[in-house]
């Protein structure tokens, strides 16, 4: 069973950065997709990025130009830079990666933006 550990949330002011990471219990070469969305109580999970395994990259509208996804293939952890952040970031982000067909989810990592 493969798993997902995430770590790297927390409280950050307007304007600030955090940086997410997605560590795989198995070799990220052999997941097809990996990506992150984020959940705000009451409302549905949404795409914020996506890497896919040849390095290309998808961002939402809403954080292009301020975060960045990347990954270090020999730690086997797909990373979220965040800049910019705004308080309508303010989420639990959730990392996924596709292995033999079958999604699986990290398991969330709170963000908040406030002053």
């Amino acid at each position: 069973q493969v798993q997902l550990v995430e770590s790297g949330g927390g409280l950050v002011q307007p304007g600030g950065s955090l940086r997410l990471s997605c560590t795989a219990s198995t070799s990220i070469d052999s997941l097809t997709v990996m990506d992150w969305f984020r959940q705000i109580p009451g409302r549905e999970r949404e795409f914020v990025a996506r890497i896919r395994s040849g390095g290309i990259t998808d961002y939402a509208n809403s954080v292009k130009g301020r975060f960045t996804i990347s990954k270090d293939t020999a730690a086997n952890t797909m990373f979220l830079q965040m800049s910019s952040l705004e308080p309508k970031d303010t989420a639990v982000y959730f990392c996924r990666a596709v292995y033999q067909g079958i999604a699986i989810w990290g398991q969330g990592s709170q963000v908040t933006v406030s002053s």
